[in-house]
C-alpha cells in the first residue's frame, strides 16, 4: 500500500514538527534522519514519512540535490502520493534561498503548475493574513526575529519574501475566500494558476482555516509550508490507529543542550539555569582545544547526571552577546565550531551511558541525532505543540525549534520522561 504523504523538512526540528501533528491524529509515522539510501525500497505500511535534511541554512544548489534526491525517493521507492515540502512557521528564508529554489526544483521534477504555501501554524501563535506573517499577533520582523543569526527575517509579507527568491509568479489568497469554504478556494486557486501564478500564499488565522484548506488540496500533488497544513490533512484523511505509548530508556539519564539563540531559547535557559546545573561554551575552547574541552564537559556532565534536574549545556546568548562572539571569531567559524563541540560531546556522553536529549536549536538537533547516527526514529507523546518525543532503539530525543515551548519547557519534557 502507497504511503499517502512524503514529507521533506529542511532541519530536523521541523522534521519531528509536522511528524508529530501528523502522529496526533493516528497516522503511522515514521521519521528518517537524512537521506535514505537511493537503493532501498520502503515496504511498510505507514502513513508518512518524514524525512529530516539539514538544508536550511545550505547554498541553494545543495539544498535543491538534497530535496530532490528526498522526493524520488519517496515517489519511486516508497510510491509517495503527495509530497510536502517543510519549512519553519516563520518562513525562515535569505532572499538567495532556499524556499524559492527548492519550490521551484520539486514543481519543475513534478510537472506540478503550481505549489500552494502555508506556512501558518495558529497552535504556535504563527498566522498568515494579507499575505502577512505574524508571531503571536506581532508582525514577523517585529517579532524578534529580525534578529535571527542565520536568517534575519525583516520583512513580514510572504508573497514579497518569496518573489526575492523564483522568477516564478506568486499570488494569494486572502482570508475571506478560505472563510467562504472550500469551493471558494478551489475556484480561485483554478484563476490564479489560469493567471500563470506558480506560487500560492494562503491566508490562515485559526485551526478551521487549516481544516478548509485540507478539504480543499487533500489531492494535491506538491505542497509546501509549516506543520499546521499537514496535521490538518492527517485530520481529514482520518486516523488509521491509536498511537501507542512509548518506553523511556530505564533509568532515564539526561543531558540538555540549547543551541538555539532565540527569544524563547534565552528565557528558557535563563529558567531553567535557577535550578539546574549548567555550563556556558567557551568559543575560543571550542575553536582551540576541542578535544580536552569535550573531555572537561563531557566529565562534569557525568558529575551532574543524577541530580533532580539534567545538566544543561549551552552556547545560548541574547542578541548583543552574540554579535559580539561573531565579531571575535567570525560568525561562521564560531557557529561550526560550536556545532562541532555538540558533536563530540554528544558521542562522548552516549558512550558514557546518557540515554536521554533534550536540545534547542535546529541546527544544533540536526548535529545531536548525525552523532548518535540514528536512521530511523518513531513518534511519541508531544510536551508542546510542534515537539514530540522521539525514539530510536534504546535513546530518547525532545527536538526543539528554538522558538517553540513556553519558559518551563526544559522542566516540562523531564517530567514526561520520569
Amino acid at each position: 500500500m502507497p504511503i499517502i504523504t512524503g514529507v521533506i523538512a529542511d532541519d530536523f526540528t521541523g522534521a519531528t514538527d509536522i511528524a508529530s501533528f501528523m502522529a496526533e491524529q493516528g497516522w503511522r509515522v515514521v521519521l528518517l534522519p537524512g537521506m535514505p539510501d537511493e537503493a532501498q525500497r520502503w515496504e511498510e505500511e505507514v502513513d508518512a514519512i518524514v524525512i529530516s535534511l539539514k538544508s536550511r541554512s545550505l547554498p541553494s544548489h545543495l539544498a535543491i540535490a538534497q530535496s530532490l534526491r528526498c522526493c524520488q525517493w519517496l515517489r519511486n521507492q516508497a510510491g509517495a502520493e503527495q509530497i510536502y515540502f517543510k519549512y519553519c512557521s516563520t518562513f525562515d528564508s535569505t532572499p538567495h534561498g532556499n524556499i524559492g529554489p527548492v519550490s521551484d526544483a520539486l514543481m519543475e521534477a513534478m510537472r506540478v503548475p503550481l505549489i500552494v504555501h502555508c506556512p501558518a501554524l495558529p497552535q504556535n501563535g504563527r498566522t498568515v493574513v494579507h499575505g502577512h506573517l505574524f508571531v503571536n499577533g506581532v508582525l514577523l520582523n517585529e517579532s524578534g526575529m529580525e534578529k535571527h543569526p542565520l536568517n534575519p527575517m525583516t520583512d513580514a509579507s510572504v508573497p514579497r519574501l518569496l518573489a526575492a527568491q523564483t522568477p516564478n509568479t506568486v499570488g494569494n489568497i486572502d482570508l475571506n475566500t478560505i472563510r467562504n469554504g472550500v469551493q471558494a478556494v478551489t475556484h480561485t486557486l483554478a484563476s490564479l494558476k489560469a493567471e500563470g501564478k506558480r506560487h500560492v500564499i494562503v491566508d490562515t488565522l485559526d485551526e478551521t482555516d487549516l481544516h478548509t484548506l485540507a478539504q480543499a488540496l487533500h489531492d494535491a500533488p506538491l505542497l509546501a509550508g509549516g506543520s499546521g497544513l499537514g496535521g490538518a490533512l492527517a485530520t481529514n484523511a482520518g486516523a488509521q490507529q491509536t498511537s501507542q505509548p512509548q518506553d523511556f530508556p530505564h533509568p532515564v539519564k539526561a543531558v540538555v543542550f540549547s543551541g538555539s539563540c532565540s527569544a524563547m531559547s534565552n528565557r528558557q535557559v535563563n529558567r531553567y539555569k535557577t535550578a539546574a546545573a549548567s555550563r556556558l561554551l567557551d568559543v575560543a575552547r571550542c575553536l582551540s582545544d576541542v578535544e580536552r574541552y569535550t573531555d572537561e564537559l563531557s566529565q562534569w556532565a557525568m558529575s551532574h547526571i543524577r541530580d533532580p534536574h539534567a545538566p544543561l549545556i549551552y552556547a545560548t546568548q541574547p542578541p548583543d552577546a552574540l554579535k559580539h562572539i561573531q565579531l571575535e571569531y567570525g560568525k561562521q567559524p564560531a557557529s561550526q565550531a560550536i556545532e562541532h563541540t555538540f558533536a563530540r560531546l554528544t558521542a562522548k556522553l552516549q558512550a558514557a551511558g546518557v540515554n536521554t536529549f533534550i536540545v534547542a536549536g535546529g541546527e544544533t538537533s540536526g548535529t545531536v541525532v548525525e552523532a548518535l547516527q540514528v536512521i530511523r526514529l518513531s513518534v511519541g507523546k508531544a510536551i508542546d505543540p510542534g515537539v514530540p518525543w522521539v525514539f530510536s532503539d534504546k535513546l530518547a530525543l525532545a527536538l526543539k525549534s528554538g522558538n517553540f515551548g513556553d519558559e518551563d519547557f526544559f522542566f516540562t519534557a523531564q517530567e514526561y520522561a520520569s
